[in-house]
């Protein structure tokens, strides 16, 4: 059963949110203000986090910054905050959704569900080693210099598409096909944002582990030299 943390100070919204999440063969437990969020999702380790922005003690940003700094676990953030600037910060922090107040609950139900359903359930049996870094396909680990890189699902997703097809160049709408799903209904400046907080994880990365190449109006490609593949064990 899946687990969803809620993150929601005003406590009629929670408890609706907890109501339909359950009704919906979900797992819920709640938190009304920021650290004892962070304290319920190390502990608990939510399979994704309904993140309010506004909350008494810390703002969603902050939270969201300290769940990236140890798990790639799935987020959507809450707010009552309709402007793009709110919703492309959310992004830009590595939030994998945004809905804003006031939401239908069914509504939140499938959001989650598409979100939840993006998460790749079939691997590869090979990993790669390019340069310093070792990507793991079935593990979904990517390391660089002997350190795990911290990404968040979708932006592991793309990753993972992008490095298992070296040397090829895809459009945004085929890459949100790809990996966001066919279910997509956002911008392909998705894309874009996705790839931003790639190159930032991987910062000090040479062309000897590969590059994210940018072609202007087209799209984006991995380029590599030969990479070493092997088995995992």
């Amino acid at each position: 059963m899946k687990k969803i943390l809620i993150v929601e100070d005003d406590p009629a919204i929670s408890m609706v949110l907890k109501a339909f999440l359950i009704n919906a063969g979900f797992e819920a437990e709640q938190a009304f203000e920021g650290e004892r969020a962070i304290a319920l999702f190390e502990q608990w380790e939510p399979s994704l986090v309904l993140l309010d922005v506004m909350l008494p003690d810390m703002d969603g940003w902050s939270i969201l910054q300290r769940i990236r700094k140890q798990s790639a676990c799935p987020v959507i953030m809450l707010t009552a905050l309709g402007d793009i600037k709110s919703r492309l910060e959310g992004l830009h922090g590595g939030a994998d959704d945004y809905i804003s107040k006031p939401f239908v609950g069914d509504e939140v139900v499938a959001r989650i569900q598409a979100v939840l359903r993006r998460l790749p359930q079939v691997v590869t049996e090979n990993a790669v080693i390019i340069g310093r870094m070792k990507i793991d396909y079935t593990s979904r680990e990517v390391w660089f210099q002997g350190n795990r890189v911290h990404l968040t699902p979708r932006d592991l997703d793309l990753l993972l598409f992008l490095t298992s097809h070296p040397n090829q160049t895809f459009e945004r709408e085929h890459l949100i096909q790809c990996v966001w799903g066919v279910d997509y209904e956002g911008s392909d400046r998705a894309v874009d944002l996705a790839i931003k907080r790639i190159r930032q994880s991987l910062i000090g990365c040479t062309e000897d582990e590969g590059e994210i190449v940018t072609f202007r109006r087209i799209g984006y490609q991995f380029r590599v030299k030969t990479p070493s593949k092997f088995h995992v064990r």
